[in-house]
């Protein structure tokens, strides 16, 4: 985060407040005032900020989520939070209790999301929009990819899968527009501030120099966030869910000349998402 971020080609991160290493993330960022800091809202794949015994319905007793495991799992969660309301409840609790621990940092609120795009889940942005507002939340990102990303054969994986990979991605493209177009009325209605496109879905954890050529030789208009996990280590080494991720390769391209050249030709204004909505550059405007 801070070489790229000193090289000029990092303007934003998202900060998992409950992350083992989040006090160090926060450290560094407080050096960093160019960098703007968004809050990664955790509800799977994580630990919760509050105590296992204020939330039992959402976590283990060692204060994990439950859900993260696979795909199925984690449907299964998001039936809860929409059909129990002593569910609803804890989530509320827990999201509250992660703005919360945010607004600790001192750090100016740039945006928030969620790990594994959950806020595309009506109730979590519901939540998300009540709370949020109490802290003074302006934006948020809407993970709408295009289309031709998810089919770029730059992207295949090692294994040779990138055919299957491709399709699984626009298969689950197809199926999240219903909860896109929710999500764009929603934060339209609310006033709250997006982005048009988002990179970085389809190509998770290999957004390396060529994936960033790539989106930028063709980057569409309007306000778009390309998002990476760069990092000196990589894979499992960071997380069990990471076990495919190329940290490093993401890092090296944030770093390319080549990158930096492209960023600087393509003219696009950059910063956080702050920035951009002072510049008027977000929607709604």
């Amino acid at each position: 985060m801070e070489q790229a971020t000193r090289a000029g080609t990092l303007t934003a991160a998202s900060l998992m407040v409950s992350a083992p290493a989040a006090a160090d993330a926060v450290r560094r960022a407080r050096a960093l005032p160019r960098l703007r800091v968004g809050l990664h809202i955790t509800l799977a794949d994580g630990r919760a900020e509050l105590p296992p015994n204020a939330i039992p319905r959402l976590v283990d007793a060692s204060g994990r989520f439950s859900g993260g495991e696979s795909a199925a799992r984690l449907a299964l969660e998001g039936w809860r939070w929409f059909a129990r309301p002593a569910v609803r409840r804890e989530l509320a609790l827990e999201i509250r209790a992660q703005f919360e621990a945010f607004e600790r940092t001192g750090l100016l609120l740039d945006h928030v999301n969620a790990h594994k795009h959950l806020h595309l889940h009506p109730t979590v942005l519901a939540l998300i929009l009540e709370i949020g507002r109490e802290f003074g939340l302006r934006a948020v990102r809407m993970p709408a990819e295009p289309w031709w990303f998810a089919r770029w054969n730059g992207h295949r994986r090692p294994s040779g899968d990138g055919g299957a990979a491709s399709a699984a991605a626009l298969l689950g493209r197809v199926g999240l527009a219903p909860c896109l177009a929710l999500m764009r009325r929603r934060l339209d209605a609310a006033g709250v501030e997006r982005n048009d496109h988002v990179f970085g879905i389809a190509a998770s954890g290999r957004m390396d120099e060529a994936a960033l050529l790539a989106i930028l030789s063709r980057l569409p208009e309007g306000a778009t966030e390309i998002y990476l996990h760069p990092g000196t280590r990589a894979g499992a080494a960071i997380a069990r869910s990471m076990a495919g991720y190329r940290h490093t390769d993401e890092l090296a391209g944030l770093l390319s000349p080549r990158v930096a050249a492209a960023m600087a030709l393509c003219g696009a204004s950059r910063g956080g998402f702050l920035d951009l909505a002072a510049a008027g550059k977000l929607r709604p405007s």
